[in-house]
């Protein structure tokens, strides 16, 4: 749709503004699919195969399989879930570029499938052999992100509205694959080149990079696109970046946090982190929609620098507040006002109190805090507050399980685990408060 068709379809309500987006066409897009073409099947690993045993030590083996057995699984769980983005675009065009990414998805797999079998020894040579034996190495975060997608596609199979389709596109293309592959894709490459070594298994991961450029830029205009065209695209958006975020965090945090899985080949996973994360914000900035401008609670902290959000994300998951419950939330006190400081960032801007409003945490065997909420905006601090309109009776740690998504705080209530006491009106506006 032409921009002129998008401004007459939705009128002065929503203001258009142009987007980086607007020099590429669909055409043109398919047109690079076509220049681009290769084959995962004529690449010769035999070389590849020699240096993986001669030349990289036992550990750096062990380490790159575990970054590579990652990839694999993605790019045969996004190949699976792209039929229905196909089904949803509103455009013939948008569908054939849909369909070549799939064919792209589909190569990258079988180029994953043959490496780990053919250089690495891992699988009998089936592409279903070679996941299976990989999946143990999955992490927390990655089994999150990747078993939304498979919700979100069902989702998109009975919804093919613009905003749901907006969700699907966000998920996969901004977050799957600009947050997190292409940070990754660089990683790989960069200490590849560094190192001159696996030709072939070099080879294909840079052409998968240019597959993937090319997969972000369709996405990006896609997103662009569709938010102009239905004004719900942006709350949808906005919902499901606050739902999955945290997540993210959790993807690359290596086995028992053991940050030589990365080093050993030169970066540190806040390196990548903080990689991803500018590439998060120039995506959704391309689309125009800009994270400072969607609707509702930040969808991150907005006063912080890339890398303070990528440190403050890790210590999340550090802390025990993010990620896999694997015991007991640490209590230090770093920990604790990061949790309270995370609770006051998540109150919606729009949550219509006239006055100010004070929240308290009674905790049963942690010192209490509270959170006032005044004119926008809102403070954390220890202690008790003598005025509080609402009362959270809870253990600590149920509060951190119920701010790291382990536990619904509405089950919390109803099994006495979280005890509100108060204001009825603000006991019935807590969800407006803190949107999920």
């Amino acid at each position: 749709m032409a921009l002129n068709q998008v401004q007459a379809a939705v009128g002065a309500e929503l203001p258009l503004r142009p987007n980086p987006t607007d020099a590429i066409s669909y055409e043109d897009l398919y047109a690079r699919w076509e220049q681009g073409n290769w084959s995962a099947m004529e690449l010769d690993f035999t070389q590849d195969a020699r240096q993986w045993q001669e030349d990289w030590s036992a550990f750096d083996r062990t380490a790159a399989l575990w970054n590579y057995g990652l990839f694999f699984w993605g790019e045969d769980a996004v190949a699976d879930n792209l039929s229905p983005y196909i089904d949803a675009a509103p455009l013939e065009e948008q569908k054939y570029f849909l369909a070549t990414q799939q064919v792209d998805e589909v190569r990258h797999a079988i180029f994953f499938a043959r490496f780990m079998h053919e250089v690495c020894g891992i699988g009998d040579g089936s592409v279903g052999s070679g996941l299976e034996a990989v999946r143990p190495d999955l992490t927390w975060g990655f089994r999150q992100i990747f078993d939304r997608l498979d919700v979100q596609a069902d989702e998109l199979r009975k919804d093919r509205s613009r905003p749901m389709l907006a969700r699907a596109v966000t998920l996969y293309h901004v977050i799957v694959e600009a947050t997190l592959a292409q940070p990754g894709q660089h990683f790989i490459t960069s200490y590849l080149d560094a190192r001159d070594t696996l030709p072939a298994f070099r080879a294909g991961m840079h052409n998968i990079a240019r597959d993937e450029q090319r997969h972000i830029g369709f996405g990006v205009k896609l997103l662009s696109d569709l938010q102009r065209e239905d004004p719900e695209c942006r709350p949808a958006v906005a919902d499901l970046l606050r739902e999955v975020i945290p997540w993210t965090a959790a993807v690359l945090i290596p086995p028992g946090w053991d940050e030589r899985y990365l080093t050993t080949f030169g970066y540190t996973k806040e390196e990548i982190g903080i990689e991803g994360q500018q590439s998060f914000e120039t995506k959704m900035r391309s689309a125009g929609m800009p994270i400072e401008e969607l609707p509702g609670p930040p969808v991150m902290p907005l006063d912080l620098t890339p890398e303070e959000q990528t440190r403050r994300g890790y210590d999340l998951v550090r802390f025990g507040v993010l990620g896999e419950k694997t015991g007991p939330p640490s209590r230090e006190p770093e920990a604790i006002e990061l949790l309270m400081d995370t609770v006051r960032r998540q109150v919606n801007p729009a949550h219509g109190f006239s006055r100010p409003v004070t929240l308290q945490w009674d905790f049963t065997d942690a010192a209490p805090w509270h959170v006032r909420i005044d004119n926008g905006s809102s403070a954390a601090a220890q202690g008790a507050a003598p005025d509080a309109d609402l009362t959270l009776r809870c253990r600590y740690e149920d509060w951190v399980d119920i701010v790291g998504g382990r536990l619904d705080p509405r089950r919390a209530v109803l099994t006495r685990r979280l005890k509100p006491k108060g204001n009825p009106r603000t006991l019935l506006a807590l969800p407006r408060i803190f949107p999920r």
